[in-house]
């Protein structure tokens, strides 16, 4: 899929790389949207991938003391997730990125890739354009500062030329007087693509609303503001009457512009645009935009935060060069697999294959594993990023005699019956119950989103994690 993999520790080196590949780089971090566009040959122009997952950043979300808040490039979903300034002063943000894919993809997935994917309906672009967000973007030679919402002129078509990148996302916080909300409508309950999100953000002066912002992703080629429906509720109070709020989602509507596609009709996504800024609109008129959201969410990180690691200099992988990483507690170092996924690499390189290849799409979470500590989709990884990291796979679970009381809960409950997707489960189970010793029914839901079986129906594998948390702290 490509010829060499660079993996680098500031973004100087990257845009140096740029520079010198002349239109035949991209830039990698997730790689959730990247490597699927890869594998159906959609960038032929691809020679070389530059990896910044691993810059050298001790952390990837900030605030200025002018209160400006920063998102690096190897911010993750759950980065933002788990960060108390978005949880507190850019909130849409958070419940967007608490939105997107399963805890797999949360894992890896970053802001930036979502924004450059330039989907309308990927759903952080939605907030951020709310919050007037702006981005940086520099090459060797230059820097520019562009808005977020001029960065977009079509359907996957942005402001971004082949030596630059994007190096700076940053914004206002919302203020006291802020009150905010992130919505979208998906065709099931997580892990989908939004069939159409809505960000609204109102500002309040002595309980009146002095400015509305209302954007709306998935129906139009870019996120798009509701002009006429902001305007109208400029002078509105906040104690929002069912006339005013009717009145309001009307005019939404009239600015929309949806196309229809697989997921949905425009009529339908018309209506949905309706439904979705009407419950925005009650709900921050109700003090309830936060309702819903966990105090603590679902972030399958273990019992510490994520830090990836790191490596001491820049590398490069070509044809000739092994990738060396620490997989189940042993030292491995395989040739020939630096333009290959992290999956072929732990099956066929090191020979383990517990895990198994079941889309190779990053939908069903069969070939789950942990990579630095946390749960991966291993087939939407490049293998050089197991280069210096530390990797657990099915085989590195059990203790040297008999099972881990996960493995045993899910046999004694009969969780388990093609088997097929079973190790991609117990990786996940592994770190939900580090991280959640106790967990809710809820919670294991969520936990175990981004995993399917095809057998079961889960409820023997929701009853198998009860179990095996029930054992764990009997034996504390």
């Amino acid at each position: 899929m490509w010829n060499k993999y660079w993996t680098v520790t500031s973004v100087e080196e990257a845009l140096e790389i740029l520079a010198n590949e002349k239109g035949k780089a991209r830039i990698i971090a997730g790689g959730t949207d990247l490597m699927l566009e890869l594998k159906h040959e959609l960038h032929p122009q691809v020679e070389t991938l530059i990896d910044i997952s691993r810059l050298h950043v001790s952390n990837p979300i900030k605030q200025d003391r002018d209160g400006t808040i920063h998102i690096g490039p190897n911010a993750t979903h759950n980065h933002c997730i788990h960060s108390k300034i978005i949880r507190e002063r850019a909130f849409p943000l958070a419940q967007a990125a608490y939105s997107v894919g399963a805890p797999q993809i949360r894992n890896i997935g970053t802001i930036y890739g979502n924004l450059i994917t330039a989907s309308p309906a990927n759903d952080t672009i939605t907030p951020l354009v709310a919050m007037d967000a702006t981005l940086e973007i520099r090459s060797k030679n230059s820097r520019r500062i562009v808005p977020l919402r001029d960065f977009y002129s079509g359907v996957r078509k942005i402001d971004l030329k082949a030596d630059e990148m994007v190096t700076d996302l940053y914004f206002q916080p919302l203020k006291e007087n802020h009150h905010g909300i992130f919505s979208k409508f998906m065709l099931r309950k997580v892990h989908a693509i939004s069939v159409v999100n809505v960000a609204v953000i109102l500002t309040l002066d002595n309980g009146i609303i002095a400015r509305a912002v209302v954007t709306l992703g998935a129906v139009a080629p870019t996120i798009i503001h509701a002009k006429q429906c902001e305007e109208y509720l400029k002078g509105k109070p906040l104690t929002l009457t069912a006339e005013v709020i009717e009145k309001a989602t009307e005019l939404a509507v009239k600015d929309a512009s949806p196309i229809t596609d697989i997921r949905s009709s425009d009529q339908y996504r018309n209506r949905l645009v309706s439904v979705l800024t009407k419950s925005a609109l009650k709900a921050i008129a109700a003090g309830e935009e936060r309702k819903g959201f966990p105090e603590k969410p679902v972030l399958l990180w273990g019992k510490k935060p994520y830090q990836p690691s790191t490596l001491d200099a820049i590398t490069l992988h070509s044809a000739t060069t092994p990738i060396k990483a620490i997989v189940n507690g042993r030292e491995k170092q395989v040739n020939g697999f630096q333009n290959q996924t992290l999956l072929k690499f732990i099956r066929e390189g090191v020979g383990l294959t517990g895990s198994k290849l079941g889309c190779g799409e990053g939908e069903c979470g069969a070939c789950t594993m942990h990579l630095d500590g946390v749960p991966v989709l291993a087939c939407l990884i490049p293998a050089p990023r197991a280069h210096g990291a530390y990797l657990k796979t099915i085989e590195g679970v059990a203790p040297e005699t008999g099972l881990h009381p996960i493995q045993q809960a899910y046999v004694d409950e009969g969780a388990v019956q093609c088997g097929f997707c079973t190790p991609g489960f117990i990786m996940s189970s592994l770190a939900l119950l580090e991280e959640f010793p106790h967990p809710t029914k809820e919670e294991i839901e969520i936990g175990l989103a981004g995993n399917i079986c095809r057998c079961t129906g889960y409820y023997s594998i929701i009853n198998a994690v009860e179990k095996a948390a029930r054992q764990m702290a009997h034996k504390g």
